[in-house]
């Protein structure tokens, strides 16, 4: 998917004239109809990206020239794409935010969206994790 995608621009542009057209009471619906829009979109953009890695991968170990390389950083792909969801979410939320309550709307949207990305990317800090106790006997449950 373009950072710019011209069909969802259209959807987006749609979803905010059907929305004038019929008032707040379809809000939510309207929402939802264009955030599965977008995840159709999203699916099918990782369904192709995953296809092709493997292919890639796969012809590497079929021609033996050298094993598949692990990433760097094994959660890259599962941060990325949260960022990702989450800024693509954002422009929804963004226009609630402000058609409902003006600044202090999006500044609420936004604070989620930023509260919600940290509590995400705390996940992996080292200190944060949680540590299970261990066993100091077979007599402890």
């Amino acid at each position: 998917m373009e950072a710019r995608d011209p069909e969802l621009e259209k959807e987006l542009d749609a979803t905010l004239h059907a929305r004038r057209e019929l008032g707040e009471e379809y809000d939510s619906a309207l929402v939802e109809s264009f955030l599965e829009k977008v995840e159709q979109r999203l699916d099918g953009t990782v369904d192709r990206r995953v296809r092709r890695q493997l292919a890639e991968q796969q012809m590497v170990v079929a021609r033996g020239t050298r094993p598949p390389q692990q990433p760097a950083d094994p959660n890259f792909g599962e941060r990325f794409g949260f960022g990702i969801i989450s800024m693509i979410l954002a422009i929804p939320l963004s226009a609630i935010g402000v058609v409902n309550a003006d600044l202090p709307g999006l500044i609420v949207a936004w604070g989620g969206i930023v509260g919600v990305n940290a509590v995400h990317a705390a996940k992996g800090w080292p200190w944060l994790r949680h540590k299970t106790p261990e066993k100091t006997s077979d007599w402890e449950g």
